[in-house]
C-alpha cells in the first residue's frame, strides 16, 4: 500500500494535485489505515497517471472523468473534439500576440495596421508630431465605430498625400501650431492654407476637400480630440473662417464675403468686438 506522498511520487504529481482530485471527484478516495491515513493500491498510480496526461494535454477537468470512462470510439471523438478547441485558442493567442507585439509603437494600441502605416507615412513626410496625434486620435473612434469604412478612407488619405501640395499644407499646419494668437505670421499661415484649401477645392471639386462623409456628432468629437491635442489649432481654425473656410475634421465653405473682411481685420490689426477704453 501507498501513501498519498508515494502515490504523487511515483505519477509525477504534487500532493497538493492528488488532494485536487479527490475533490474534484476525479481520484476515488482509498481507504485509510488505522491511523487515518490514505493508502493506495497500485491501481491507483495507473489511474492518477491518466488523469495527469488528460489534463497536461489541455483537456478541462470538468471532462476527464467522461475521457476516463470512454470506450475507445467515444473517446477518439471526444479527443477531436478538444483538439478543435484548441486548435482555435491557439489562433486566438497568436491573433492576442501580434497585437502585443504591436503595442511597441503607441499608435498601434487602437488602430488597424493601414492607419499606423498612414501615419508612419506623415511622419516620413515630416509632418509635426503634434498633427501627427491630432490624425492619430481622430482615427481611433473613427475604426472603431466604422472599421468597415478605415480601408476606403485610408486609400484616399494615401492618394492626396501623392499631391505635393497637401503634403505643403501640412507642413504649415505644423508651422501655425507655433505661432501665439497674435502673431503676425500665425495671420499669414492661415492666410496661406485658406489658399491652398480654396485651390484644391477649385481645382478638384470640394469633395476633394471633404469626402469622408462623416456623421456630424464624430465632426464635434473628433474636432475637440484636435483642439485638446493641439489648442492653437482652434485660433487657426477661427482665422481660417474669416477667409472662406471652417471646420478641422470637416471642411466648408463659408460666406467668402464675411471670410473677406475677417481677413481685412486681421491685417489692420481691427477687430469687431470693442476695446476696452
Amino acid at each position: 500500500m501507498l501513501t498519498i506522498g508515494e502515490l504523487a511520487s511515483y505519477a509525477g504529481v504534487t500532493v497538493r494535485a492528488v488532494r485536487h482530485y479527490h475533490a474534484k471527484g476525479l481520484l476515488p478516495e482509498p481507504e485509510r489505515d488505522h491511523s487515518g491515513y490514505r493508502r493506495y493500491g497500485a491501481g491507483a498510480v495507473v489511474e492518477l497517471i491518466k488523469i495527469r496526461s488528460l489534463a497536461e494535454a489541455g483537456v478541462p477537468l470538468a471532462r476527464v472523468q467522461e475521457l476516463l470512462r470512454a470506450d475507445e470510439e467515444e473517446f477518439a471523438a471526444a479527443v477531436a473534439d478538444i483538439d478543435k478547441r484548441l486548435r482555435a485558442e491557439i489562433r486566438e493567442r497568436q491573433r492576442h500576440r501580434e497585437r502585443i507585439a504591436r503595442l511597441a509603437a503607441g499608435d498601434n494600441l487602437a488602430l488597424p495596421p493601414e492607419v499606423v502605416d498612414f501615419l508612419d507615412r506623415l511622419r516620413a513626410l515630416g509632418v509635426d508630431e503634434r498633427i501627427v496625434h491630432v490624425e492619430r486620435d481622430g482615427w481611433i473612434p473613427l475604426a472603431a465605430h466604422s472599421p468597415e469604412r478605415v480601408q476606403e478612407w485610408v486609400a484616399r488619405k494615401r492618394e492626396q498625400l501623392a499631391d505635393p501640395q497637401l503634403i505643403d499644407f501640412y507642413l504649415t499646419l505644423g508651422q501655425a501650431l507655433d505661432r501665439p494668437d497674435d502673431d503676425p505670421r500665425l495671420i499669414e499661415l492661415a492666410t496661406k492654407l485658406a489658399a491652398y484649401i480654396s485651390q484644391m477645392a477649385d481645382e478638384r471639386g470640394e469633395d476633394y476637400v471633404d469626402d469622408a462623409d462623416i456623421e456630424p456628432p464624430f465632426v464635434k468629437l473628433m474636432d475637440t480630440l484636435a483642439f485638446d491635442t493641439a489648442p492653437p489649432a482652434r485660433r487657426l481654425i477661427e482665422l481660417l473662417k474669416q477667409r472662406g473656410w471652417t471646420g478641422w475634421t470637416k471642411l466648408e465653405r463659408v460666406d467668402p464675403t464675411r471670410g473677406a473682411a475677417g481677413a481685412r481685420q486681421e491685417h489692420t490689426g481691427c477687430r469687431s468686438e470693442p476695446r476696452g477704453s
